[in-house]
């Protein structure tokens, strides 16, 4: 005699591809911090004002990607999600743009360099700060890594897009 118990078929878990795209993204961009980290500490490559806001625009974006997963709305949140998703790559893919900028004007065409970004929000106002740091300045023109054939900050450009465009598709999209 065998019992029909044994015979039964596992449970199954159904995981919402929304929160395993939510998942993938904070991975993601907890893996590209680490990196900018390591290339720092490890490769001795020191950031300039517009790399730490790029890091400050990618970390952002994991934090909503970590909230969207963990929260997961069924409803009208996961717009809410995907809105700050994409003003957060938005964000981060424009500083990156910046960037990619300064670095291809030819050298001598950017003012040099002024007082560590420490400084400069120890003694002026914030906006102030941001508006100086995206006007660019020498040390941000310098381009001291790439990997095939692009610098960091159009490697930044390019996670920026593609992290943005997946989880504002995945939250926007209706699941079943």
């Amino acid at each position: 005699m065998t019992s029909n118990a044994s015979c039964a078929a596992p449970p199954t878990v159904r995981v919402s591809v929304r929160r395993l795209v939510n998942l993938a993204g904070f991975a993601l961009c907890a893996a590209l911090i680490a990196y900018a980290l390591y290339s720092q500490l490890h490769l001795g490559l020191e950031p300039c004002p517009l790399c730490i806001f790029q890091r400050i625009g990618i970390a952002l974006l994991g934090v909503v990607f970590l909230a969207a997963a963990l929260h997961h709305p069924r409803g009208w949140g996961r717009y809410g999600y995907a809105l700050a998703i994409g003003l957060s790559a938005l964000a981060t893919l424009l500083v990156a743009a910046r960037h990619v900028y300064v670095q291809s004007l030819p050298p001598g065409s950017l003012p040099s360099c002024g007082a560590p970004l420490s400084v400069l929000l120890k003694f002026t106002p914030v906006w102030e700060v941001v508006r100086k740091v995206l006007t660019g300045s020498g040390e941000c023109g310098v381009v001291n890594w790439r990997f095939l054939g692009l610098a960091m900050p159009a490697w930044v450009l390019l996670w920026a897009l593609a992290l943005g465009t997946a989880g504002v598709i995945a939250n926007l999209k209706q699941e079943r």
